[in-house]
């Protein structure tokens, strides 16, 4: 305001500059005719004067009340409101175009604002009903945003939570913590294992903290239900699928032995329905055993083996087709030869049967990048149809099938710190199993 001050001055000193001379020369005319009468005289004298230094003031006013609109707007802006507007009389003039285009600016930065605003709000409502615990820390470490999840497990209402110290609300020791870890923690609201995790952010260039809580003890407790799930269903379906025919078959022997007279066939009838019964209970225990054996794999017994030979070994052992053995780079590994021989035997005779329904060929390599080892295995057959329930336990297409053979495989893969996928090919009709393993 003080270099407005100091235009409209200069301002009003430039016109009362610019009308000095006609001024002056006015009154000099006044008193140096001998015509003009006195009361002429003194007229010219007052209203002459009065008139200069008004239309001066009226420069002036002209100059700072634009001016002066102008700095309220911004003002308004500064402080945040939107709602002022100035008046555009002309848009050509210098005054109204700024006018104009500061009414622009203002509507522009009107929505600005409001888009921050929801986006603030959409922010707010979503990490409010997160499950996860999101805390929002200042440079101070004290809590600037608690979502409900936080509310809950803190025991402490918003209200309370709003500028508290972080090391005050049972969250001491997480603030030291090298993050990403998983922590053994008790709170108010809940007690057991969490997933921490710490990010950094800047507002207005200060820096904040984001801490961020997940319960991994009740995941891990949903995905074992669901486990348990999965194999009570696998186990009652196998399970009833013996006992319903032996059931039938016990409850009609047991009327054939009831009969009086017995029948001439009855030993015979006898004999079949034991047969049938010592077949499913045979095929029942298979089940079982199969069964155990996913359980019980027992951790690998590493040692280095090389890759060649292994891979060599593993083709002549498949007699059903003949597989091309590609070589790869020499390559040494440290696994448990007995079980990769597993994987690999399993793998090579599906590919094999695979193969022989089409007539195609089946080929095996690997390769090497240093720091893993993929062996692949790649057949002709007619693809993977269902790839959704490859590494279902017990699942299988086959009518000898055990349904184990690549769970098996996966699990041994996931012992020796690799992995075991299956696909269907990309340049032919045909699956490709890959067996990546680390090197060291």
């Amino acid at each position: 305001m003080k270099l407005l001050r100091r235009s409209d001055t200069q301002v009003l000193l430039l016109a009362l500059a610019a009308g000095l001379p006609g001024t002056a020369a006015a009154l000099a005319l006044a008193w140096t005719l001998p015509a003009v009468p006195s009361l002429a005289r003194w007229t010219i004298t007052l209203f002459v004067p009065v008139l200069w230094i008004g239309f001066a003031e009226a420069v002036r006013r002209r100059f700072a009340r634009p001016l002066q609109t102008l700095a309220n707007l911004i003002a308004s802006l500064r402080v945040g409101d939107f709602s002022a507007r100035a008046r555009v009389f002309n848009p050509e003039d210098p005054l109204g175009l700024a006018s104009l285009e500061l009414n622009l600016l203002t509507d522009q930065m009107r929505h600005v604002r409001l888009g921050e605003m929801e986006a603030a709000a959409l922010l707010r409502a979503v990490l409010s009903n997160l499950d996860v615990v999101v805390i929002a820390l200042d440079h101070r470490e004290r809590i600037q945003f608690a979502n409900r999840a936080a509310e809950a497990l803190l025991g402490v209402p918003a209200d309370a939570l709003a500028g508290a110290a972080a090391r005050e609300m049972a969250l001491e020791g997480l603030l030291d913590v090298e993050t990403p870890a998983t922590v053994e923690r008790t709170f108010p609201g809940g007690s057991g294992r969490w997933d921490l995790r710490r990010a950094s952010f800047r507002q207005d260039g200060v820096p904040h903290q984001l801490l961020v809580l997940s319960d991994v003890g009740r995941v891990l407790r949903q995905e074992e239900r669901e486990a348990w799930r999965r194999l009570i269903r696998v186990l009652s379906h196998e399970i009833n699928n013996s006992l319903a025919p032996i059931q039938s078959i016990s409850h009609s022997l047991l009327s054939l032995l009831e009969r009086d007279p017995a029948p001439p066939d009855r030993d015979e009838d006898l004999e079949q329905g034991l047969a049938v019964v010592a077949s499913r209970a045979e095929a029942l225990g298979r089940f079982m055993s199969s069964y155990a054996r996913l359980a019980r794999l027992p951790p690998p017994r590493k040692r280095p083996v090389d890759v060649h030979e292994i891979m060599q070994r593993a083709v002549r052992l498949e007699r059903r087709g003949a597989i091309r053995l590609v070589d790869g780079p020499p390559v040494t590994v440290s696994a448990d030869p007995d079980q990769l021989d597993q994987v690999l035997i399993n793998l090579l005779a599906n590919a094999a049967e695979a193969a022989a329904e089409t007539g195609g060929g089946v080929e095996a390599g690997w390769d090497a990048d240093g720091r893993s080892v993929t062996l692949w295995i790649r057949d002709e057959g007619p693809g993977i149809a269902n790839s959704g329930n490859l590494f279902v336990p017990f699942f299988t297409t086959k009518p000898s099938g055990s349904g184990i053979g690549l769970v098996l495989s996966r699990q041994i893969a996931e012992a020796h710190g690799g992995t075991l996928a299956l696909s269907n090919r990309d340049d032919r009709p045909g699956c490709e199993a890959r067996l990546v393993l680390p090197i060291r």
